[in-house]
């Protein structure tokens, strides 16, 4: 069975304009994605993206030995079809431009629940918002395409699926304890989210993928629960 990895990214963003290519420790964002993914086994890599974003992606996705596939600006499920038929891939691991910290030891795991499942789409539940992937067949995937009509249902690739569980085995497997930590949030769409991300680059980035238990540890440290509990053990009479 053969595995695509494919990042879906534009750089039309209007919370944070080209957020792809915003900074951070060590690279721009969507670098950081590439190299998260990169421990994930996989039989091709590439960048969706629209007409209007491909060339300033095409490098720093070859740098990083993904392909760079350009598709509808809203219909993304278009573009993972295309994809999918382009470069004959049974299996897709879907993954965002906005998470940097996306877990190659989740991705790793969830695919192989997915497997032992036979399940058609699978992702995990209570992991921090950002560092969780999903992994789908193909064929689901086409199925989709097809019989959707609702534009979300093609903006979110896998929408259809979830609205039926009659036709698609769904598998929404709980967080491994390594990686529990539903309050976390990851994902970089907006300013203050960058600001979070950026801190935390900052204080774990060495020149590899943080590894998601360094980030699950310092979310929780971080925590609103921590921060009260730390200063009321402040508050007595000294």
């Amino acid at each position: 069975m053969s595995t695509g990895i494919y990042v879906q990214v534009r750089l039309g963003s209007t919370r944070l304009p080209s957020k792809a290519l915003l900074p951070l420790p060590g690279g721009c964002l969507i670098q950081h994605v590439m190299r998260a993914l990169a421990a994930v086994p996989a039989d091709v890599r590439a960048l969706l993206t629209d007409g209007k974003s491909v060339e300033a992606l095409r490098p720093l996705a070859a740098a990083e030995g993904y392909e760079v596939l350009a598709g509808p600006d809203e219909d993304v499920l278009a573009r993972y079809c295309m994809a999918g038929r382009l470069y004959g891939t049974d299996r897709v691991i879907r993954a965002t431009g906005d998470n940097p910290l996306a877990s190659a030891r989740l991705a790793r795991d969830i695919i192989e629940e997915h497997e032992r499942a036979r399940a058609d789409l699978s992702h995990y539940l209570g992991v921090p918002w950002g560092s969780g992937i999903e992994v789908v067949s193909a064929g689901s995937l086409f199925e989709a395409e097809r019989d959707s009509t609702l534009p979300d249902e093609r903006e979110h690739i896998t929408t259809f699926l979830y609205r039926h569980p009659e036709r698609f085995k769904i598998l929404e497997a709980q967080a491994p304890p390594y990686a529990a930590y539903a309050e976390g949030r990851v994902t970089v769409d907006t300013g203050a989210d960058l600001d979070v991300v950026t801190r935390l680059f900052l204080d774990l980035y060495g020149g590899k993928p943080i590894e998601i238990e360094s980030v699950v540890a310092w979310l929780k440290e971080r925590s609103p629960a921590r921060a009260a509990a730390v200063e009321g053990a402040g508050d007595g009479e000294s």
